[in-house]
């Protein structure tokens, strides 16, 4: 265990950085990440006593925000996360979507949301937990959305943030623009198979194909100028999920007595330079 949270703690070392090495507080703090991953990997602690508090009243249209430090960082400026608004922030620095389906059920579902808006994929594309593939990070979104649907919460996906080289960090080392692009293709053509509502956050804070630098901290997380860009987005996007008719009936849940599957292809096409091409179909229209 020691010797694996070593290999831990050193892997971030092996990326190609700029700018000067982490002094003994940042590696302490990146150590102390780790031990919390190691004891945790799913993250189901992180939020567990914050959601026994949350009071479960059905004539609130409470919305769950999901996803990882783009979401879990939404307080700029000591301002609060939308407040006055019966919105819930569970994002975890560093997570991926594989953690964030483990602990969906408990942050998402158990809070009895009217909307969830999921915003994930850049920490798969960093390979922040090892390396992984398109088909698996968009297999991982699928399976949020569908448990979103077969409990009636409406679904709001969000884009991938771009990145930028500005801050002293080679950003778009680990997340490149060409997979950032690719994924955001694929979430913007699912959410509109799947009846979600899909979240640009993308081209409100791109310039070209970089993050602008006036709009982020250190070249990943947006500062108060780029949450402020975000905010009204989200806000309309949730307006409009609200607006819309219920959650269609997942794919997964049982036929009634007598009834015959729907004789429509399951088969849809991958996400573009996806080595797989078989996706499940999430819904039934």
């Amino acid at each position: 265990m020691r010797l694996l949270a070593l290999v831990l703690l050193l892997a971030p070392a092996a990326a190609p950085q700029r700018g000067p090495a982490p002094g003994r507080g940042q590696m302490e703090r990146e150590f102390d990440a780790y031990r919390r991953l190691l004891l945790d990997w799913g993250g189901l602690t992180h939020y567990g006593s914050d959601n026994a508090e949350v009071k479960l009243d059905p004539a609130v249209d409470r919305v769950v925000f999901l996803g990882d430090e783009i979401t879990e960082q939404w307080i700029p400026a000591g301002a609060g996360f939308f407040p006055g608004k019966p919105y819930l922030n569970r994002g975890i620095t560093r997570q991926t979507t594989a953690q964030m389906l483990v602990r969906f059920r408990q942050d998402v579902v158990a809070l009895r949301p009217r909307v969830v808006v999921i915003q994930g994929g850049s920490n798969d594309i960093a390979s922040v937990m090892g390396p992984t593939t398109e088909p698996a990070i968009t297999d991982n979104l699928m399976s949020m959305v569908e448990l979103a649907q077969l409990h009636g919460i409406r679904v709001v996906l969000a884009s991938v943030t771009p990145v930028c080289d500005c801050a002293g960090v080679k950003q778009s080392s680990r997340r490149t623009a060409f997979k950032i692009t690719g994924l955001n293709g694929w979430l913007k053509e699912f959410a509109a198979r799947s009846g979600s509502i899909f979240l640009d956050y993308y081209s409100a804070l791109a310039e070209g194909r970089a993050l602008r630098q006036g709009l982020t901290v250190d070249g990943l997380v947006p500062n108060a100028a780029g949450y402020a860009l975000m905010a009204p987005l989200a806000e309309a996007a949730i307006a409009k999920a609200l607006a819309g008719p219920p959650p269609r009936v997942s794919a997964y849940r049982p036929l009634p007595a007598g009834a015959e599957p729907s004789p429509r292809s399951t088969t849809q096409p991958r996400a573009p330079g996806s080595p797989a091409s078989r996706t499940p179909a999430s819904v039934r229209e």
